[in-house]
């Protein structure tokens, strides 16, 4: 089991940094004392001395952009509507990962107010140029794309410069002392069919933070529009062996994602593709294949010190049809240059969970786990929460404190209020079999007053298990919204007046269990429960589920 770490730029830090304001007016916080999470793979995956694991960052890690600084690795990756935002990893070798900052992390840089959890912050890129990291983003439905700065990786990172043209996915390529912004903006004619965009790039001036001279559109479509290709996006551009190349996301982010690539002899083109394309995918295998990797895409190449090509991006595990509630995962795999060409994989061979480390020296596995069967406990007796703990849009006062070796969590906007922030705060399910289990000391005043643990997916799409008041009485409930504006009654018990009761959800796939403690008797609430309303295929979007603390007392 791993324990808390500190940081400054961790959730409660990020929090603590406001002025302090009053508290919401009810009657008791709910207390609560321990967090505790346990997790396993579906599948068994045998690793060898030399070898690694896929995925690399398990979990709601999507849309990974992968940065070497010396010997020194940086990956940021998406986080959308979820504050802090845009995690930041470093590494020596590729595989094993440590979290150093969220590069969102103070409520002045992002509003996301009105923002549905699949909005927001959308695919990063990190660079780095004459002593300084970049990021590059995109704020969906708030202002649009923006750079932020830091002289160190984990923290802290400048307000946002927002940058005057439309679109997602930018990145920066840098050549000498000039930069060049390329990203996904609609296409210079009419869109022919639905997802029709193009690829674009136009100098950034970084000294005067703003874009100079003009656009010029790289790729129209994709690999070849007379197929309608949809959604090319996430461009990244590099050089070799006097080339440019230029990879980038094909066919969306589903079942249908691939990763594609182009090349050119100048900047600006003109660009031709791969005739081997796409250069990872695997839409074309058997759905029904054993322990099944897929939707991968959104792919950044990286060279190591050694010479070496390796590629992050992300894919998906289901556990059954297309079915997986904890996201779109960051993976790992080995850069092979065949006639001048990059790929990632072969056409028609499915992502190995295991294969040969990157010839890089070895490190110690990461004293809070990102990849494999791991479990953690969170005793709540710091001076702050790790910074892997995320909460919903950006609080604009505290709604939490440590105090006494228990989190005490005030009330705030119910889940699904867009234009409020719930008193939630949590982690990633990481897992496909996964438990998390809480002890909470409340007692809820009147009918509706609710505390205990939350899975959320989305605003519609998430359920709660805990203490709450029905008709005078307290009860252990358990409430699901299956894409729906209101939550259901799924089941309800009575339980003592006094004392603390222990909540455990237990998540075996596509099924969820509800066990409670109270009066020193342990019982379970409902098992079996369909958990498939925190998969992505229902619930829809590009977030994975986060399991945590919440708490909600209505107006009176």
């Amino acid at each position: 089991m791993t324990r808390r770490t500190s940081r400054f730029s961790s959730f409660s830090s990020a929090l603590l940094s406001l002025p302090l304001f009053a508290l919401a007016a009810h009657a008791e916080p709910a207390r609560f004392e321990r967090f505790t999470y346990k997790g396993e793979a579906s599948e068994k995956v045998a690793i060898k001395p030399g070898e690694y694991l896929n995925p690399i960052l398990t979990g709601y890690y999507p849309d990974p952009s992968a940065l070497r600084v010396g010997e020194d690795y940086y990956l940021v990756n998406s986080s959308f509507a979820n504050y802090p935002g845009l995690p930041i990893f470093k590494s020596k070798d590729l595989v094993n990962w440590t979290q150093i900052g969220n590069a969102i992390d103070r409520p002045e840089q992002l509003d996301f107010k009105g923002r549905r959890l699949s909005q927001a912050v959308f695919a990063p890129d990190i660079s780095w140029h004459d002593g300084t990291f970049y990021i590059v983003s995109t704020c969906v439905e708030c202002k649009g794309n923006f750079v932020i700065t830091a002289k160190d990786p984990a923290g802290p990172w400048s307000n946002p410069i927002w940058l005057p043209f439309e679109g997602i996915d930018p990145s920066i390529y840098w050549e000498g002392d000039k930069a060049y912004i390329v990203n996904n903006r609609a296409p210079d004619e009419p869109t022919r069919y639905d997802g029709h965009r193009a690829i674009w790039i136009q100098e950034y001036d970084w000294r005067a933070g703003k874009m100079v001279g003009e656009s010029t559109q790289l790729i129209n479509g994709g690999v070849d529009i007379a197929r309608k290709p949809v959604w090319i996006e996430g461009p990244h551009i590099f050089r070799k062996d006097g080339a440019y190349y230029l990879t980038a996301a094909e066919g969306g982010t589903s079942v249908n994602h691939s990763q594609v690539v182009f090349r050119s002899k100048d900047l600006r083109g003109p660009y031709v593709p791969f005739a081997g394309n796409p250069i990872l995918t695997q839409r074309d295998l058997d759905p029904a294949r054993p322990d099944l990797i897929g939707s991968a895409g959104h792919a950044e190449l990286v060279q190591t010190q050694n010479g070496d090509w390796w590629a992050t991006f992300l894919a998906v595990r289901p556990y059954a049809d297309d079915y997986y509630n904890i996201g779109r995962e960051t993976f790992l795999l080995p850069v092979e240059w065949k006639d001048g060409w990059p790929i990632i994989l072969p056409r028609g061979q499915a992502i190995p969970h295991a294969l040969k480390a990157p010839n890089l020296p070895a490190q110690p596995k990461p004293p809070i786990p990102t990849s494999g069967d791991f479990g953690y406990v969170e005793e709540f007796d710091g001076k702050t929460l790790p910074m892997q703990w995320i909460g919903i849009r950006t609080p604009q006062k505290p709604f939490y404190r440590l105090q006494g070796g228990a989190l005490e969590l005030d009330s705030g906007s119910p889940i699904g209020d867009l234009d409020g922030v719930p008193a939630f705060i949590g982690r990633r399910q990481q897992h496909v079999n996964a438990t998390v289990s809480t002890t909470l000391r409340y007692t809820p005043v009147r009918d509706g007053d609710r505390a205990g643990l939350a899975a959320v997916q989305s605003d519609r799409s998430n359920l709660f298990f805990g203490l709450t008041r029905i008709a005078g009485k307290t009860v252990v409930a358990l409430y699901t919204r299956d894409a729906a504006d209101a939550d259901s009654l799924v089941a309800s018990a009575p339980v003592p007046a006094a004392g603390p009761v222990t909540l455990t959800i237990r998540t075996t796939g596509g099924t969820m269990a509800f066990d409670y403690a109270a009066g020193g008797r342990t019982r379970t609430l409902k098992e079996g429960v369909d958990a498939t309303l925190l998969s992505t295929k229902k619930a829809g979007g590009f977030v994975g589920t986060v399991f945590g603390l919440y708490h909600y007392t209505p107006a009176s």
